[in-house]
């Protein structure tokens, strides 16, 4: 039988105790049968999701004790969905959790410890700031199974036909547009309004929107000023696109950007696939990745972005050993190394890197630059914090809001959700 997640600190210490131990199922599965757990995936259902699905009959077929059930959810819908079912019940035994949900859930308890359990058995094997990211008041909540981060994207020959090298700062960049559009008649840049990709401007001032160990907002500081006004300045100017912010935007710099019509964006490895299906790759080699441009304080990031997989606290102890066991196998160099084979996305574990994989140039190009991607910190509202940009920042950059107004009420929105920060 299934336990509910009521005395949940107390169900955790113990069933971690049971499973650490290699412990019996504590009488609510049948011992003459399988285990079946539930896998919540959270991958495209399309691109994706046959490639899990397949790595589930090899787990199966090597384990014959444990049975998956797997069930895709969607992304946009899953954290919400396992709230209510965690709260409640119906929860699944393992979670593909986004890296912003992790902490969060393991706050409520309704995630299991994994350090010195067999999921984390290969800690050491992981890149370090994507197990600091899957952590939550010194205990690790998840393991990373797939990562990304943000780079700049550039259409190489447009680049060489314009004789400029991948900017190494935003300033750098302006120039390099100008360039671009008076050699090629195209833009040299496209940027986006969303905050998600405005974070690399917060970064490059030695900024953020929060300050999580001090306890205080941020995001209308000088420097954070300073940021988004650099990220405004790329709206405008020879070269540069001017904002689109219409509900398509996202659409858009991306189909102008895989056809030629733009030479540079800064983009995720989430599109990789998408990239190749373009006029402007055909031919792969001609996809350059670049790290983010640097800020005037010198400094160069993008956040980290990614999903571990989480194993519910509520489960009972035969199903959490099963899961661990699970978990431990998806997260594997050998799992990871066909995942990003055939799915185009970025594993977690430098032995996963095999030479196979980075005979694709999309995942070679980010894996270099993911030395530059910046953690979350493990502050449970953090991913929260982009919404009120979100509204903000469209205004901002269609000229029908200015930025010292827009800064001001994003900080206004931030405060309601982390009371307990100062401004």
């Amino acid at each position: 039988m299934r336990r509910g997640i009521a005395a949940t600190a107390l169900v955790a210490s113990l069933a971690l105790a049971a499973t650490a131990c290699g412990g019996d199922d504590d009488g609510g599965s049948d011992s003459s049968g399988p285990v079946t757990i539930t896998w919540w995936d959270t991958s495209n259902a399309t691109n994706e999701a046959p490639t899990y699905q397949a790595l589930i009959k090899q787990f199966e077929a090597a384990n014959k004790d444990v049975k998956v059930k797997y069930v895709n959810v969607q992304f946009d819908q899953a954290q919400n969905k396992f709230d209510t079912a965690a709260g409640s019940k119906g929860a699944p035994d393992v979670l593909r959790s986004e890296v912003g949900w992790t902490p969060a859930f393991a706050k409520k308890g309704y995630f299991l410890p994994l350090d010195g359990t067999e999921a984390l058995a290969d800690k050491d094997k992981f890149k370090s700031n994507l197990i600091e990211q899957a952590q939550y008041e010194g205990k690790t909540y998840g393991v990373p199974l797939v990562t990304d981060t943000l780079a700049l994207v550039y259409n190489k020959q447009l680049f060489a036909k314009a004789g400029v090298q991948p900017p190494k700062t935003w300033d750098e960049l302006k120039t390099a547009a100008a360039t671009v559009k008076a050699k090629t008649g195209v833009d040299g840049y496209w940027g986006s309004t969303q905050a998600y990709y405005a974070q690399s401007f917060l970064y490059g001032e030695g900024t953020d929107t929060v300050d999580a160990g001090a306890k205080k907002i941020t995001v209308n500081s000088a420097a954070a000023k300073k940021a988004y006004g650099t990220w405004l300045s790329l709206f405008s100017g020879k070269g540069l696109h001017k904002a689109d912010t219409t509900a398509d935007a996202y659409a858009h710099i991306q189909d102008a950007f895989v056809n030629g019509k733009v030479a540079a964006i800064i983009q995720g490895p989430w599109e990789i696939t998408n990239f190749y299906k373009g006029s402007a790759f055909a031919d792969k080699s001609n996809l350059g990745i670049a790290t983010v441009p640097a800020g005037s304080a010198g400094k160069a990031g993008a956040p980290t972005g990614g999903h571990n997989l989480s194993v519910y606290a509520g489960s009972d102890s035969a199903h959490q050993k099963a899961a661990l066991k699970f978990v431990n196998f998806m997260t594997s160099a050998k799992s990871q190394s066909t995942i990003a084979l055939k799915n185009s996305t970025l594993p977690t574990r430098d032995d996963a890197y095999t030479d196979q994989v980075k005979a694709d140039p999309g995942i070679a190009g980010y894996q270099t630059v993911l030395s530059a991607a910046q953690p979350r910190p493990a502050l449970p509202e953090y991913s929260s914090l982009w919404g009120p940009l979100d509204t903000e920042l469209p205004k901002i950059a269609g000229g029908k809001e200015s930025l010292d107004k827009g800064l001001s009420n994003a900080e206004v929105a931030i405060a309601k959700l982390v009371p307990d920060f100062s401004k």
